[in-house]
């Protein structure tokens, strides 16, 4: 077993087409493409939701954060965010530190979540 540090300098110089001449690596990635395509095809129909990995951890708390289920949608997402950041805003709650932690982290969630969302969209396109 490995330390995690060890892990990761075992990681980085990983090859996975390590010993394979061009043309073979090349015949391996296209069979690894083909063989794993049905996941990026159930996503199209929809049939992904908060199981299908593509959110990430941070996404996860952030959605945690917001009192959000895992599948929940970006305009759900705006909804909470809006409601839960008005009760902590530091324009109406001046001097109270607690709250201005409160909206800090509130922001960063959604920020998380936003950029999320972005990836998810060009990646669609």
């Amino acid at each position: 077993m490995f330390c995690q540090k060890h892990a990761a300098e075992y990681n980085a110089g990983w090859d996975y087409f390590a010993g394979l001449d061009a043309e073979e690596a090349a015949q391996r990635e296209a069979d690894e493409t083909r063989d794993n395509s049905g996941y990026h095809e159930a996503a199209h129909y929809g049939w992904a939701g908060s199981g299908d990995g593509s959110r990430s951890r941070d996404e996860l708390r952030a959605l945690e954060l917001l009192e959000l289920t895992p599948d929940a949608d970006f305009e759900a997402i705006k909804k909470s965010y809006r409601a839960k950041a008005k009760l902590v805003h530091p324009d109406l709650r001046p001097g109270d530190e607690d709250a201005a932690k409160a909206f800090q982290a509130l922001q960063l969630a959604y920020e998380v979540l936003r950029q999320g969302e972005e990836r998810r969209e060009w990646k669609g396109a």
